[in-house]
């Protein structure tokens, strides 16, 4: 089926998130190690077919590019070779972090499950993805 990818890339850990086959709703997928993160993806393209990446980019509260957003510009390459034929959008990540927690405290997570950074990262992949989704026609996404 085919699936969209939202990605919150760091610099030690990436949060993934999925697409459903509708492209209606995104789901928490995985926490990677950032340096595996392309073995996994390729693994994972064995058994869905992944039609577009989601990118999360950070920028500061004026619209530039933070400093994190110099990582994100070194993966966005390694990702454009390693899947020549799929588009990769860039998404602003702005609050993804704080909106993660919210939704971990709002969802009733244990206090020492909410600072697991790997629930995070993948739950504000999933907020990335999420907010593409709501603002893409389904045609387009």
């Amino acid at each position: 089926m085919e699936r969209l990818i939202g990605i919150d890339y760091g610099r030690k850990r990436t949060g993934l998130a999925v697409s459903d086959p509708l492209r209606i709703f995104a789901s928490p997928l995985e926490t990677v190690p950032a340096a595996k993160i392309i073995d996994y993806l390729q693994k994972y393209a064995r058994t869905e077919t992944i039609v577009h990446f989601v990118v999360g980019y950070p920028v500061n509260m004026d619209g530039r590019p933070s400093e994190a957003a110099a990582d994100v510009d070194r993966f966005l390459p390694l990702l454009k070779k390693a899947f020549p034929g799929v588009p990769v959008t860039l998404e602003d990540e702005r609050f993804t972090s704080v909106l993660a927690h919210r939704a971990m405290i709002e969802g009733g997570m244990k206090y020492k499950d909410r600072r697991d950074k790997n629930s995070v990262d993948k739950i504000s992949a999933a907020l990335i993805l999420q907010g593409f989704l709501d603002r893409t026609p389904k045609e387009k996404a």
